[in-house]
């Protein structure tokens, strides 16, 4: 049965599953669709159009579907829409999107967000990510699954990040990272491939070998960077891990890439 302290303060419009648990002193907005077994603390403020799946857990004083910080948001309508069995703790904050980015940001499933982490307009974010505290991602910041971003690291507007990528605390990312990299530094470098996630992953080696041999062709000094990529396409085209970072690298030559900072 649905739980309700009896100071939370719940909009009539406010779509609750049976089975919801709200804490003391929260706000529930009109707009807002609860989904089975979340659990609300207490001084939560969930707002706007905003939907959360099955199984989700908002730590205190967490603010939710809050209007995008965004000087051209004239106060349209639009959406913040978060998966299951996410762990959304203290003070953390997403908020909804803007017109002018297709007015939902997106969230995914079991999902990790530590203390006071951002998740900014239009953001379309994966499953099985980690936003350590104060980790900060700016408006349409698009991540694969499986991405950590560390401490009071902060990832540009529009910025890329490609699944089991690893950001290092401090870092100020403003150019796409590949899958499976690591970068470090402000502003932020490609250090090497996320080794440590790969292995705890269950990455076999013979994948992970691929990847460091690809990853030093793709890296190298010879040659245009467009060169090394088609060679690396073309040496590595039976390996799924390799063409998923040449696949995202094509997919937007428009957009700068995290690059080494020194010889690989």
């Amino acid at each position: 049965m649905t739980t309700i302290h009896p100071t939370a303060i719940i909009d009539p419009g406010a779509q609750l599953a049976h089975d919801v648990s709200i804490g003391p002193f929260c706000v529930i907005g009109a707009g807002v669709t609860l989904g089975p077994r979340t659990r609300i603390a207490s001084h939560v403020v969930i707002e706007g159009r905003t939907t959360l799946g099955a199984d989700n857990t908002v730590g205190p004083f967490a603010v939710l579907g809050s209007p995008p910080q965004h000087t051209a948001h004239k106060g349209e309508e639009t959406a913040l829409i978060i998966g299951d069995r996410n762990v959304i703790r203290e003070h953390a904050t997403m908020h909804t999107g803007t017109v002018a980015g297709g007015g939902v940001t997106r969230v995914g499933d079991d999902g990790f967000f530590m203390l006071e982490s951002h998740v900014a307009h239009d953001c379309v974010v994966g499953n099985h990510t980690i936003l350590i505290k104060g980790a900060t991602l700016g408006g349409h910041v698009v991540m694969g699954d499986y991405v950590i971003v560390g401490g009071l690291a902060a990832i540009h507007q529009f910025s890329r990040v490609g699944r089991h990528a690893m950001i290092g605390g401090l870092a100020a990312v403003t150019k796409d990272v590949i899958p499976y990299g690591s970068v470090w530094g402000n502003h932020a470098h490609l250090e090497g491939l996320n080794l440590v996630g790969l292995k705890r992953r269950g990455f076999s080696r013979e994948a992970i070998n691929s990847m460091r041999a690809a990853y030093r062709m793709l890296f190298a000094d010879e040659g245009t960077f467009q060169e090394r990529l088609e060679d690396t396409a073309i040496a590595y085209a039976d390996i799924p891990e390799v063409m998923e970072i040449v696949d995202f690298i094509r997919a937007d030559g428009n957009r700068p890439l995290c690059l080494p900072e020194r010889e690989v």
